[in-house]
C-alpha cells in the first residue's frame, strides 16, 4: 500500500492504518528501536506505541515522508525508554557514548532547552546536514539518528572501522565549527 493511502486511512480514523503501518514499516521501526534499546521486548513496546502516537498525531499532521515520521516517533520513544531504564546508572552501552560524542558539538552549559533556541539550532543542523557529502551524511545519520555502532556503519559504508571513526570525528568537528559560526556555543 502506498504511503499516501496509509495516511488517508489515519485521517479517516480507519484502524487498518495501524495494520498497514506495521506491515510496511514494522521491521524498520523495530530496527530503529533495537539499535537504541538492545532489548527486543522494549523495542517491540516502543514500536507498538509508535502506531498509537501516529494515530493521535494524524490528523492534524500529514507527514510528507511517512517512513521518517515513524522513525522519529520510534526514536523519541526509544530514547525516553532508555532514559527511564538508565536514570540511576552511569556509563556502559553505546547510547551514552553517542550522546557524549554529540555533546562536543554544542555548548552544553548553555540553556538550549527554550523552544526558540531549540528550533534555531535544529534549523542550523538541517543546513549543515544538507551540505554533507552522501557518505558523511549516511555515517552521521546512521550513528546519531539510528544509533548504529561503528562496525556496522563501516560495513554498510564499505570503509574500515577506523576510517568511519575518523569521518565521524571530522564531521562532528565541522558541526561544532558550524554551530560556532551560527552563534551556538563557545570556543
Amino acid at each position: 500500500m502506498e504511503d499516501s493511502q496509509i495516511i488517508t486511512l489515519y485521517w479517516q480514523r480507519d484502524e487498518a492504518a495501524i495494520a498497514e503501518s506495521s506491515r510496511k514499516y514494522g521491521i524498520y521501526c523495530r530496527t530503529v528501536a533495537d539499535n537504541i534499546l538492545h532489548c527486543p521486548q522494549d523495542a517491540e513496546e516502543c514500536v507498538n506505541d509508535t502506531w498509537l502516537r501516529a494515530w493521535n498525531a494524524m490528523p492534524p499532521e500529514k507527514p510528507s515522508v511517512l517512513r521518517l515520521f515513524f522513525a522519529r516517533i520510534t526514536r523519541n520513544l526509544s530514547l525516553s525508554c532508555w532514559r527511564r531504564k538508565h536514570a540511576d546508572k552511569r556509563g556502559g552501552g553505546e547510547l551514552p557514548l553517542i550522546l557524549e560524542e554529540l555533546r562536543e558539538c554544542t555548548d552544553h552549559t548553555a540553556d538550549v532547552e527554550t523552544e526558540i533556541e531549540y528550533r534555531a539550532m535544529r534549523e542550523s543542523l538541517h543546513r549543515f546536514l544538507r551540505k554533507l557529502p552522501d557518505r558523511e551524511l549516511q555515517l552521521f545519520l546512521g550513528r546519531y539518528f539510528y544509533a548504529r555502532e561503528i562496525p556496522e556503519l563501516a560495513r554498510i559504508s564499505g570503509v574500515s572501522k577506523e576510517h568511519a571513526s575518523v569521518i565521524l570525528h571530522r564531521t562532528r568537528k565541522r558541526l561544532h565549527e558550524h554551530f560556532l559560526k551560527e552563534g551556538f556555543g563557545n570556543e
